[in-house]
């Protein structure tokens, strides 16, 4: 006999799609609106279309924005991902020293982003900075407020230190939920440690790693308070990102209708790049899964 589904716990999701449809749909939709119209006043506004997505696609600044973002979202994902993982092979299991080194990790997490860059700011000044005068008094002419380079790799170590935590709790929760016959097997057939990493831990950490890479991304991508706050985008446009970029033609030239244009535009961008992350994440692990079954 089949069995009559019950279909009334969808009452019970109904105020959850509400409360979305009202936080996400409606100022999305609104969004849109704007980046069809030109936008003169609160009385005068006239139907431009696609004009506006045409004029974002040639700004210069969209590209150059957009290529610093990659550039900075990648080296983002290429040191704290394998930094999180060492991080977490080293940290205890047991005992009260795996407690105090979990709370230490979690600490640079709880710390506000407007925070984060006020420390930062602080710390790499070449006068009363720590980092800054002691690579000053190294013999490194280190100037993150003049310096283009200095300024790109300052903002890029701030966030090294801030959201490394994040990928290395990640991995040691996945490290702790390998069952012990692993390692028991392994230790029997003599593995060396490089062995166990390659042939246990590391594909057992796939499923963390998918999640750790997309979060940073989709974060680095969207960057905006902490470089705002310790160089303010500077010197020139070197830590200019497209946060940046859309908040100055929004807030700062009012631009309203190229602005919602952009902001689409880079949302879109952000979609696709993480569809592109997890697509091919996954691929690989079906991949590695039937060469499993097939052997």
């Amino acid at each position: 006999m089949n069995k009559i589904p019950n279909n009334k716990a969808w009452w019970l999701v109904l105020p959850m799609f509400l409360l979305v449809a009202f936080s996400a749909i409606i100022p999305l939709m609104t969004v849109v609106n704007y980046s069809l119209q030109d936008i003169f006043d609160q009385n005068t506004v006239y139907f431009v279309g696609v004009e506006w997505y045409q004029e974002t696609l040639r700004n210069t600044r969209l590209h150059d924005s957009l290529l610093r973002q990659f550039g900075f979202s990648f080296s983002v994902l290429i040191i704290e991902i394998p930094l999180g993982i060492a991080v977490a092979l080293m940290m205890p299991t047991r005992g009260w020293q795996a407690s105090a080194v979990l709370i230490l990790l979690a600490l640079p997490l709880l710390i506000p982003w407007n925070v984060v860059g006020t420390i930062w700011q602080v710390f790499a000044r070449g006068d009363i900075g720590l980092f800054g005068w002691t690579l000053n008094n190294l013999g490194i002419d280190y100037n993150y407020t003049s310096n283009p380079l200095d300024a790109w790799l300052t903002v890029l170590l701030m966030d090294v230190w801030h959201w490394t935590s994040l990928v290395a709790l990640l991995c040691y929760s996945g490290l702790r939920a390998i069952p012990d016959a692993y390692y028991q097997a392994a230790k029997i057939d003599r593995a060396s440690p490089w062995a166990v990493f390659r042939y246990i831990q590391l594909p057992r950490l796939k499923n963390v790693l998918v999640i750790g890479v997309l979060l940073r991304f989709m974060d680095s991508f969207m960057i905006y308070t902490e470089p705002f706050v310790l160089t303010g985008g500077g010197p020139g446009t070197s830590t200019t990102f497209l946060s940046q970029t859309l908040t100055q033609m929004a807030i700062g030239q009012f631009d309203i209708g190229p602005a919602a244009a952009f902001s689409l535009v880079y949302f879109l961008i952000v979609l696709l790049v993480s569809w592109v992350f997890f697509t091919t994440i996954t691929h690989m692990e079906r991949s590695d899964n039937g060469n499993k079954h097939d052997k």
